[in-house]
């Protein structure tokens, strides 16, 4: 016998097309919220006026869209307009991040110096991937400075982790578009440099956490190589014991920002730097086709076939009582299908209601841990997945969705 759950238990309200989506109702809603935050907005801004506060005005700009959240973000008149313009255009973020980096350079969004103008660049290609709402853009970067040996440094800083790697590796590759513009010669590391990298990047996982721990090659060969200078503010108390007091290595603690941009960022996501390399048609970046096959990695010219191994780091971390749904690469147990439901968004795990149902103690708000990617998630339910065949006790096999 094959019906649906919901046929066989009244779970799930069910309601007609017509009163569903009360689209009036719904615009008159948001209207309502917009004159109510506009009004609260303005008392906020007259007591700010008194000078009680530290800042005599409001910190928390409004935005409607994400290209004002950006805009407001970086405090550059007519962004907004531009990136909606691009958008209009159909042409994908990563384009878009390079179009207005471009166009900052060139001095169309203000006068900037140049340090100034590849500091906004940078900071505002990484806002335009993150739709302007995570902290990245602002305190995941320090600062971008020009070294007087006349190369780049950009300082990334421990929030740069909200970013993600697709984030992170753009704004290393912005900050060499922009740099070519403006005529700055490339980084050269020394050898003491490149192995200052492999021991901190290390000493970081030992401290702090990595999705991805690259090998000592994989590092020299990505060090050997950008263009740019990936350096960061100190950010754990933990020191390297090796390749100390380096004359342009501002410090001997750990930079976590460095540490993620690197392993998360340009080793783990290099097939997609890849993609907006070529796309983009920057030179310099062929290196990443060895980086992607492993030869930084391999000992023998023998191509390995790739096998997932299972992965139980994402065990290593729970609390106990804390339920394990699924042991690494079980059968039987959850699986990952990438995709989002109308009602899910960033950092959500859709389910299907009737698996719900079937666990009895899942419920919505539920944070969930994956085995890959390393990385947790909020619960919400999704009727459109197809759920798992279920064995009940009434000895029927039902299914959730036909």
């Amino acid at each position: 016998m094959d019906v649906t759950l919901d046929r066989f238990f009244p779970l799930f309200e069910s309601e007609s097309n017509e009163d569903f989506w009360r689209i009036e109702e719904i615009r008159r809603y948001h209207e309502s919220l917009m004159v109510e935050l506009e009004r609260i907005y303005r008392i906020a801004e007259a007591a700010r006026r008194k000078g009680l506060d530290p800042e005599l005005r409001v910190e928390i700009p409004i935005a409607k869209n994400m290209a004002e959240r950006v805009e407001k973000l970086m405090g550059l008149p007519g962004l907004a307009e531009r990136i909606m313009e691009l958008e209009e255009e159909g042409l994908s973020r990563e384009i878009i991040c390079f179009k207005v980096a471009d166009e900052i350079v060139e001095g169309k969004f203000g006068e900037l110096s140049k340090e100034e103008a590849i500091d906004r660049a940078v900071r505002t290609a990484v806002a335009i991937m993150t739709e302007g709402v995570v902290a990245a853009p602002i305190e995941g970067i320090a600062r971008v400075k020009i070294d007087r040996e006349n190369f780049l440094r950009v300082y990334y800083a421990g929030p740069i982790r909200s970013a993600g790697g697709t984030a992170q590796v753009i704004s290393v590759l912005v900050a060499d578009y922009v740099r070519r513009k403006a005529g700055i010669g490339r980084y050269v590391p020394t050898e003491e440099e490149i192995l200052r990298y492999c021991e901190e990047i290390s000493l970081y996982k030992k401290v702090a956490n990595l999705q991805y721990l690259p090998s000592d090659e994989e590092i020299r060969l990505i060090v050997s190589n950008c263009p740019i200078c990936i350096d960061g503010e100190p950010t754990e108390s933990a020191e390297v014991s090796g390749y100390r007091n380096l004359p342009r290595v501002e410090t001997n603690r750990v930079r976590g920002g460095m540490a993620l941009v690197i392993a998360e960022g340009i080793a783990l996501k290099a097939p997609k730097l890849k993609k907006m390399v070529d796309e983009v048609g920057i030179e310099g970046w062929e290196w990443l086709d060895a980086l992607i096959k492993g030869e930084g990695n391999s000992s023998s010219g023998e191509e390995e076939k790739a096998v997932i191994k299972p992965k139980d780091k994402y065990l290593s971390d729970i609390v106990a009582g804390r339920p394990v749904l699924s042991h690494p690469s079980r059968k039987g147990g959850f699986r990952l299908r990438y995709g989002r439901a109308r009602n899910s968004g960033f950092a959500t795990v859709g389910i299907n209601p009737a698996t719900m149902y079937l666990l009895d103690f899942v419920a919505v708000g539920t944070q969930l841990k994956s085995r890959g990617p390393e990385r947790p998630g909020v619960l919400c339910r999704s009727p459109q997945l197809r759920g798992r065949l279920s064995g009940l006790k009434m000895e029927m096999w039902l299914k959730s969705i036909p």
